[in-house]
């Protein structure tokens, strides 16, 4: 068979907003096809497919939605994350 899925990811040094970067990859059979990244700021393709899809996506809505997830969902995890981490180290 074969296996789709996607990840999200934050990546921070603190909770501050300029210091988070939100990653959102597409993979399929283990291979990353194409990534949004909000240090970029668009999507770019690693695969043929891939590319297609980020030329797609960059010039629709969805580049656009996926901007807004640095604060949407990095953000407001970040500070809950580290408050957690620093309470029980």
């Amino acid at each position: 068979g074969f296996l789709h899925y996607a990840v999200d990811s934050c990546e921070f040094n603190s909770s501050k907003l300029n210091d988070i970067e939100y990653t959102h990859s597409y993979y399929y059979n283990k291979l990353e096809i194409v990534r949004f990244s909000s240090s970029v700021g668009k999507y770019v393709g690693y695969t043929e497919f891939g590319i297609k899809n980020a030329e797609s996506w960059n010039n629709g809505p969805e580049v656009i939605a996926r901007r807004a997830q640095k604060e949407s969902y990095c953000f407001r995890n970040v500070g809950v994350f580290t408050e957690s981490a620093l309470t029980k180290s």
